[in-house]
């Protein structure tokens, strides 16, 4: 049995965070219904890429869902909604504050028809004096120095939307907990959380710098703060990133470069004097390491204890994956005999694992079962 088998979602939600933390809810066993505009959800336009006649932006996030296609605003769709609502366990939504007031969608109107339900909210900034204001990733890692401490020549942000992608963790993290909560008082709970907020938690040390020895950082390209060398190297042909992180794994380096004096050097010989030497101690090592290619450096340094790797792209990350044994991807195949091939979940539970019973739905998929009372049933799985 999945471990949220008969838990059921309501995912009033679009575009990432929220959609990945109900992909997730469903990933172990949730029954997760889709609400969607009659539209859509924006994310099914965002190409190219395209699979065929699907956005594979949409594809990443909407597994192990049931779609239903509603306009709150017709007072027969907005009817199925409420039901929808008021009995399911979990309601998670990101519309902007009070947008759901009018609907009686809103935290307390559904509580005060489903009193045990766990009612996740995702914004931008919170409920208080930022509640106005309008949640984007960009915004947020800009606004939430992220993209202070990451890139070389100017402030950039991370390859992916990964603030919305952490807050759907939050988000995730949160529900379940509540849901704990529930099973051993019998409450449910409201559960907020906010693109601003999580971005601030994932500057765990950067932040803690700041906030206890009052440093401001800034950018650091590919390089630690606080530990050297922790970053790229230039090699003969391709950078090299190696990760070392305490004195005896610094010495393994240096023996494995033939430099094993540098080690007893000291400038060099524990962690906050190569933190002080940080260029002259790159250029030593770099000295070194342009004589080879990066696939040479990456077998001599791994036989010799040092945590390194080459930079891959996204097509190398997953065939190291692979390599490694790792079951990335799992195949899928979707209403229109299309296929999709999704990124497995990452959490490997031994008694419950992730199952994948539902392909991405086509918009309104499962519209005809949710409209005829059949919301939370085995149909279409």
């Amino acid at each position: 049995m999945p471990a949220l088998d008969g838990v059921r979602v309501l995912d009033l939600t679009r575009v990432l965070a929220g959609p990945y933390c109900t992909m997730l809810l469903g990933d172990f066993g949730a029954d997760v219904v889709k609400v969607e505009h009659p539209s859509g959800d924006d994310t099914r336009q965002w190409g190219p890429p395209f699979a065929g006649s699907h956005s594979t932006y949409f594809l990443a996030t909407n597994r192990n869902k049931r779609s239903v296609a509603l306009d709150l605003g017709d007072p027969e769709d907005l009817q199925v909604a409420v039901a929808l609502a008021d009995e399911a366990d979990v309601v998670v939504q990101n519309f902007r504050a009070g947008g759901l007031c009018r609907f009686g969608l809103d935290e307390a109107a559904v509580r005060s028809r489903n009193p045990g339900v766990i009612y996740c909210s995702l914004t931008g900034y919170g409920s208080g004096a930022g509640a106005a204001r309008p949640g984007y990733d960009f915004l947020a890692q800009a606004e939430g120095g992220l993209m202070s401490v990451t890139g070389a020549d100017e402030p950039t942000k991370v390859g992916v939307a990964l603030s919305d992608v952490l807050m759907g963790l939050h988000a995730t993290i949160g529900i379940l907990a509540a849901l704990q909560h529930r099973t051993v008082t019998g409450r449910g709970q409201h559960v907020e959380v906010d693109l601003l907020s999580s971005t601030l938690a994932s500057l765990v040390n950067q932040a803690s710098g700041y906030l206890d020895a009052g440093v401001v950082p800034g950018l650091s390209a590919n390089a630690h703060p606080s530990i050297v060398p922790y970053q790229t190297v230039q090699t003969a042909d391709v950078p090299l990133a190696i990760a070392v992180g305490n004195d005896r794994q610094f010495r393994a380096l240096c023996t494995g470069l033939g430099r094993s004096e540098l080690a007893d050097d000291p400038r060099y010989a524990t962690n906050r004097a190569r933190v002080d030497s940080r260029e002259k101690l790159i250029a030593e090592l770099e000295a070194v390491l342009v004589a080879a290619p990066a696939a040479h450096w990456q077998e001599v340094l791994a036989e010799a204890g040092v945590p390194c790797g080459q930079v891959n792209d996204v097509a190398g990350a997953f065939a190291l994956a692979e390599e490694l044994e790792l079951t990335p991807t799992v195949p899928m195949l979707l209403a229109d005999d299309d296929t999709t091939t999704q990124v497995a979940n990452p959490v490997r539970l031994s008694a419950t694992p992730a199952s994948y019973r539902l392909a991405p739905p086509s918009l309104d998929q499962h519209g005809d079962a949710v409209r005829g009372g059949r919301a939370w049933t085995e149909v279409g799985r």
